[in-house]
């Protein structure tokens, strides 16, 4: 299950103990200054949890898939989020090492 901005809303107010629509204003307050800081160009850092900044892309030639027309896709710049290194830490925490899970044992037929 996904983890909403209303279920964060949620837990901040259970948190805090203060009431869901303050919380509500907290979350939504906190989101847009992320936003308002990457649109005009400054790097958003939260220690222990990571850092939002934009990378720009630049134009570049594609073809499109349907008609196999040349297409210019303009320049950009897109938001990235890298985390830090204690919340890397905290997900990674009881992963047993690289790799993918192993496979089911066979079954015997009996």
């Amino acid at each position: 299950m996904a983890v909403t901005r209303a279920r964060l809303a949620d837990e901040v107010a259970e948190t805090a103990g203060i009431p869901h629509g303050k919380a509500d204003v907290v979350v939504d307050t906190v989101f847009e200054t992320i936003k308002e800081a990457l649109k005009s160009g400054t790097e958003v850092e939260i220690r222990g949890f990571g850092s939002f900044r934009l990378r720009n892309r630049k134009e570049r030639l594609t073809r499109n898939p349907r008609t196999g027309a040349p297409v210019l896709v303009p320049p950009k710049r897109v938001p990235f989020f890298r985390p830090g290194k204690a919340m890397r830490q905290r997900v990674n925490s009881g992963v047993s090492g690289p790799g993918p899970a192993p496979s089911p044992s066979p079954q015997r037929e009996s």
